[in-house]
């Protein structure tokens, strides 16, 4: 295990740790106070695929489905390291700006409010664009030869589908609300659809 693993290891703990708190409550929410909560694949596939995807990330670290590592793709793993680091901070800053609105599930809860400052005055989206970023820097970083292709062709069109089933609730919830958002935000990249 080199230093870029060890440093990968103790990023991700804290970012598991981060998000734990971040998100503390999201799952009791869901089941207790949802006023709408469609039943759909989109509420537990995406997370499991996260889930094998750190699973994968783990067994990484101790350098199970990687590639060699070479000395002269250090700084690409370094700059996947610095990647992983930012969008992990920006997913765990998501979930703490949603409040109490954020659950783990697609959900409106009861007197939802639509959240509009923040990291989501310009992103609809933050927290799912960042978990794809952070996978695929995390993949980089250890060079893991199965979390990139999972990432990028499974993880992000699940992703991007939860998304739009969220931006499909929210309209209906919200209405004339969502859509004037809807105008001054990007999808899941800033000021982008």
């Amino acid at each position: 295990m080199d230093a870029i693993n060890i440093i990968s290891a103790i990023a991700l703990f804290l970012s598991i740790v981060a998000n734990s708190t971040a998100t503390k409550g999201g799952l009791k929410k869901a089941v207790t106070k949802s006023e709408r909560r469609p039943k759909t694949y989109l509420q537990k596939t995406p997370l499991n695929i996260s889930a094998i995807v750190l699973i994968l990330e783990i067994l990484a670290i101790f350098q199970i489905g990687t590639w060699d590592y070479s000395t002269e793709f250090q700084y690409l793993r370094i700059g996947g390291l610095v990647f992983f680091v930012v969008f992990a901070l920006l997913q765990v800053k998501s979930f703490k700006n949603l409040k109490n609105y954020y659950t783990q599930d697609v959900a409106i809860l009861k007197n939802h409010q639509l959240i509009t400052t923040g990291i989501h005055k310009n992103i609809r989206h933050p927290q799912y664009v960042s978990q794809v970023l952070s996978d695929l820097g995390m993949g980089i970083a250890l060079f893991g030869y199965l979390i990139i292709p999972i990432v990028l062709l499974v993880e992000l069109p699940l992703f991007i589908l939860r998304a739009k089933k969220e931006d499909e609730m929210m309209n209906e919830y919200f209405g004339n609300q969502f859509k004037e958002y809807k105008k001054q935000s990007g999808f899941i990249i800033p000021f982008i659809g």
